[in-house]
């Protein structure tokens, strides 16, 4: 009886039967690879739920904030460009006013600059946790790392920033709010995923952290 139960122990689900053997086997032979997968796969499920709650305030929180600060100009610096036949105000902090029949629309101005940054700044804040503790699995100094953290996403966030003032305002003419929001996600998103890979394999040292 005792031996039955050994190995009926021995033979668990997830231990040593489907995916979980052909990837134990796996890791033994190339772990090197299979750690850059592991460390890839969840890094994009993170990222991809992350992506989500920030579409989620690029499209709610400037209507929620209302016309008022939709209408208020915040931008820095003003560079004046025409670009496919539309004119429209460069910057890398905050976008220009939308106006439509000389109403003023939801989705851009300050209204939508507070909402990209909020929603980028809580959808990081609950990265970076998950990076750091399951996709990383580091014990490093969390201070040292945070700052490190913090720097580099307010960096990728006057790239994306300047990055998305060149196509936004052309491409609010033509499409409605929640269509170039997602635009908006997937180019900061995609952006932001590559380069915050790298940013993490050097914050986030795996093992003990330094003593």
């Amino acid at each position: 009886m005792s031996d039955i139960k050994t190995d009926r122990k021995n033979n668990s689900p997830g231990e040593n039967t489907g995916w979980a053997r052909i990837w134990g086997n796996f890791e033994k032979k190339h772990p090197k690879l299979a750690k850059w997968l592991y460390q890839i796969f969840y890094f994009f499920v993170f990222s991809m739920g992350v992506t989500v709650i920030q579409y989620l305030f690029f499209t709610f929180m400037p209507g929620v904030l209302g016309k008022g600060l939709a209408g208020t100009e915040f931008m820095w610096p003003q560079v004046h460009m025409d670009l496919f036949g539309v004119e429209f105000t460069w910057s890398l902090l905050g976008y220009n006013v939308l106006y439509e029949s000389g109403e003023v629309l939801i989705g851009g101005g300050l209204g939508y600059f507070i909402s990209y940054e909020v929603g980028s700044f809580v959808a990081q804040c609950i990265n970076f946790p998950l990076q750091r503790n399951i996709t990383f699995k580091s014990h490093g100094n969390v201070a040292y790392q945070a700052m490190w953290y913090l720097i580099a996403w307010i960096v990728i966030s006057l790239v994306c920033n300047g990055f998305n003032n060149l196509w936004m305002p052309i491409a609010q003419q033509y499409v409605a709010p929640a269509v170039y929001n997602i635009l908006v996600t997937i180019i900061t998103g995609g952006v932001s995923m590559v380069i915050f890979f790298f940013v993490f394999k050097i914050i986030f040292p795996e093992g003990e952290g330094k003593k």
